[in-house]
């Protein structure tokens, strides 16, 4: 199927090609110039999507389950097939380089496949000559979707494949500030999913709360901020819909003294600013032992010097602008923060007035514990460095977070670097790697950062109940 990728966006619902009510525009983040207009949906139109996805329910979960996970597979081929238009779109509404747009394109087309390959076993707990007690699970209807901005079709992915091999429908809102590549993957799945399966509206804030509220939804799938997810909760309480909650993370990373100092602060580097560190589980709070402090501070910043920023489109560029004004002037406040307490800035520290939304690789020397840089999740490219004696200290000082997303040990004594990890309050630890992530390994937060799992078996049992049947064949 052949469709143009960068002009006439429009809404899916119930297979077809749907305008908005309204419409909004859609900026290119490294030059602020608009690119697209964006339909708003309505209420009523939500309304439309909803009773469309509860529709199509019945038939599409008696399906079975090897045409479903067909069809899911085949999501991944179409995006594999249209991979070059989703890139340079990609970078052309959210930002980033091109390495960065290859990852998440790729990563979409092969997220697809393997969770195509998932199913959830029934489990026998009893079987005896005249008894049989068996738990099963069962798709719970329509599944409300609602994606972040910093990578807009993986993890729309992580959320559309599970459902839909559970048995479920959709109906999912992309961010307003990255709605294009999302309403193209809608326009492409409308020659093969059945109609009502897969539907998508787009629009703002208020139609996310439509969303979130509306009593036919069995269940929200929200990845974004623990502010917003707190609201969905709430929200969510009405009807008790399911819910699975990815929120924000402010992740520390620990550096022990073992380590080899310029191997590893290349990969600290790409830990704490891959995809211009708007990323949940990008380091962001970086704990050095203070024999190797120095030495390591002086390999980041000479690292860093040789990393290009700049326009995602541009050949050479590493990282991208920041994705929207609103998260760029947040950054703008942060960076003045900094300034007004005095604290030493290795590298970075000064904001441009653009045009673009660039804000530099910006590393800040041992700032004290209770400061903003440190306390608050930035979700932009500016790291703290810490200084740490004691191992029980560091471990403490991690912890201290309402957030438990990720985080990283590094270092050669892999006894001690995993007994560290163990200590860490976080659904993700990784031991001298960081950012690999898995179809078929969970993913998920403590504390304020989530609730649920996604990836998985246990992401894929997300979507649905369990139900028991008993059967007692001599009555």
């Amino acid at each position: 199927m052949s469709i143009d990728f960068f002009n006439d966006y429009s809404m899916t619902i119930s297979g077809k090609a749907v305008g908005g009510s309204g419409m909004f525009d859609a900026f290119n983040p490294a030059s602020e110039e608009r690119i697209a207009s964006v339909p708003e949906a309505s209420l009523e139109q939500l309304n439309t999507a909803v009773a469309a996805a509860e529709a199509a329910f019945p038939q599409w979960s008696a399906r079975p389950i090897e045409e479903r996970q067909q069809l899911v597979s085949r999501i991944g081929d179409v995006i594999e097939e249209h991979a070059e238009s989703f890139m340079r779109l990609l970078t052309r509404e959210q930002g980033k380089a091109r390495k960065g747009a290859e990852w998440e394109i790729g990563g979409s087309a092969y997220w697809c496949r393997e969770i195509a390959k998932q199913s959830l076993p029934v489990h026998v707990t009893e079987l005896s000559t005249d008894r049989r007690v068996e738990t099963r699970r069962v798709p719970l209807g329509v599944i409300g979707c609602i994606t972040p901005w910093n990578f807009p079709v993986l993890l729309a992915v992580w959320k559309i494949a599970p459902a839909l091999v559970a048995g479920n429908t959709v109906v999912l809102k992309p961010s307003p500030y990255t709605p294009l590549c999302t309403l193209k993957l809608g326009e492409l799945l409308r020659e093969i999913l059945p109609p009502g399966v897969f539907n998508i509206v787009s629009g703002g804030n208020e139609l996310g709360a439509w969303l979130t509220k509306h009593p036919k939804v069995s269940k929200v799938s929200f990845t974004g901020s623990t502010a917003t997810g707190r609201k969905i909760m709430e929200a969510a309480s009405g009807n008790l819909k399911r819910i699975t909650l990815e929120l924000g993370g402010n992740d520390p990373a620990i550096v022990l003294p073992d380590v080899d100092i310029k191997e590893t602060a290349q990969k600290l580097f790409w830990a704490a600013f891959q995809n211009s560190a708007q990323f949940c589980v990008a380091a962001k709070r970086l704990y050095i032992h203070e024999d190797i402090y120095d030495e390591l501070a002086a390999e980041l910043v000479a690292f860093a010097r040789t990393v290009k920023v700049g326009d995602g489109s541009d050949q050479g560029t590493d990282l991208g602008p920041i994705q929207n004004r609103m998260q760029f002037e947040k950054l703008k406040d942060l960076f003045a923060d900094i300034k007004d307490r005095g604290q030493n800035v290795l590298l970075g520290g000064d904001i441009g007035e653009g045009p673009g939304y660039f804000v530099p690789v910006t590393i800040v020397d041992n700032p004290p514990e209770d400061s903003r840089v440190v306390m608050e999740e930035a979700f932009g490219p500016v790291l703290p460095l810490l200084k740490f004696k004691d191992l029980d200290d560091v471990i403490k000082r991690a912890n201290n977070t309402e957030y438990g997303l990720a985080a990283s040990v590094w270092g050669r004594d892999i006894d001690a670097a995993r007994k560290a990890a163990e200590r860490i309050e976080a659904g993700t630890v990784w031991i001298n790697e960081i950012h690999t992530f898995s179809p078929h390994v969970a993913f998920g937060g403590h504390k304020q950062s989530g609730i649920g799992i996604e990836n998985a078996l246990e992401g894929l049992a997300e979507y649905t109940n369990s139900q028991t049947i008993v059967v007692n064949s001599a009555a």
